[in-house]
């Protein structure tokens, strides 16, 4: 099944250019958006694998519609459009979970890459992106390995005490898949096979009594 994207650009020919580029690549764009707002209204929605986005956008810059896409959304990997002049933006953009940056100038097959490359979870920087964005994003990743959020936490704890995907989902007022998601991608971080070794961490970290 083809990867799921939702573009955000203000400039509707840009748009129009890289969903052809993207289409052809077997990617299926399953929504446009020109501003930062509509962009996150859409993501709601439709729960895509990546969203797109512009990181200069009305309404809402892309910075902050990342933001906001990745708390709403946790399953969907986000991948900036960026400027060359635009980079001292960069740490703020990682720091939003931003995952891909590519220059609009190369986007082309850097663009079809990135989104391949960070709905496996990685993190993508494209050709003539800066040295200093690779080093932000190297030290986004070595942050980001092994250090759950608030909500991966209490994820651990539910399924450490014994409640199934759909008690948790119940339990934390979300959706079974994206219960599914938290609990894959907790045991992902802390490089754990199975549910005895999520147990041993949750009895370690406190979250848990023996």
């Amino acid at each position: 099944m083809s990867l799921r994207v939702v573009l955000a650009d203000d400039h509707l020919v840009l748009r129009q250019g890289v969903r052809a580029l993207l289409e052809r690549h077997g990617l299926e764009v399953v929504a446009e958006a020109s501003d930062g707002r509509a962009a996150i209204e859409v993501a709601r929605e439709l729960e895509p694998d990546v969203a797109v986005l512009d990181i200069m956008m009305p309404l809402l810059n892309g910075i902050d519609a990342a933001r906001q896409i990745v708390e709403a959304c946790p399953h969907t990997q986000v991948v900036m459009l960026t400027a060359l002049e635009q980079e001292r933006l960069v740490t703020d953009a990682v720091r939003a979970g931003v995952r891909g940056f590519v220059l609009k100038t190369q986007a082309g097959e850097d663009l079809a890459q990135a989104i391949e490359q960070v709905s496996r979870g990685g993190f993508y920087v494209g050709a003539g992106v800066s040295q200093a964005v690779v080093e932000a994003c190297r030290a986004a990743a070595a942050a980001d390995h092994g250090r759950l959020t608030s909500r991966e936490r209490q994820v651990v704890q539910l399924v450490a005490e014994g409640k199934s995907t759909k008690q948790v989902a119940a339990l934390l007022a979300i959706t079974p898949k994206t219960a599914e998601f938290h609990r894959a991608r907790v045991m992902k971080k802390l490089n754990l096979h199975d549910v005895a070794g999520l147990v041993r961490y949750a009895i370690r970290e406190g979250l848990i009594q023996p």
